[in-house]
């Protein structure tokens, strides 16, 4: 698939590729929650549209953020991971969750803080536990 940019911003390029919340929502499942197929992702609490998620997940496996395969054992089920285009998301992912953390606190639920305090005293280490728990799915 050949992207189209509006500029040659780096913030604007990326935000043409991954800017739109259903997007970083599904990497956000994958990453956090495990969630590899469609049914699992069409049950998160955000509610996305069936056609909304289709479209998405098909655009991720084409800018290569994603890969699709099947579920071992059934062939009807797509399954879908991270790949390292996709995990080197992480960081601006926790970078978000931060960020709304110091100034969303009011509307946030209680159950967010233990997440982003997961993160919040050792970042760096929290990427690597990440990236090394990627690792071991995949192997």
């Amino acid at each position: 698939m050949k992207q189209k940019f509006r500029s040659n911003c780096p913030i604007s390029s990326a935000l043409d590729l991954i800017g739109d919340k259903w997007s970083l929502l599904i990497i956000r499942d994958m990453m956090f929650s495990g969630k590899k197929t469609y049914s699992e992702f069409s049950n998160s609490n955000e509610k996305i549209a069936t056609n909304i998620l289709s479209n998405r997940l098909t655009m991720l496996e084409e800018l290569e953020i994603i890969n699709k395969g099947k579920l071992e054992g059934n062939k009807k089920t797509n399954i879908y991971s991270l790949t390292q285009k996709g995990k080197e998301l992480l960081p601006i992912i926790l970078e978000i969750a931060q960020w709304s953390d110091n100034n969303l606190n009011d509307h946030l639920q209680d159950g967010a803080k233990p997440f982003v305090n997961k993160f919040k005293s050792n970042k760096e280490g929290f990427i690597q536990n990440m990236y090394a728990r990627f690792e071991k799915q995949e192997g």
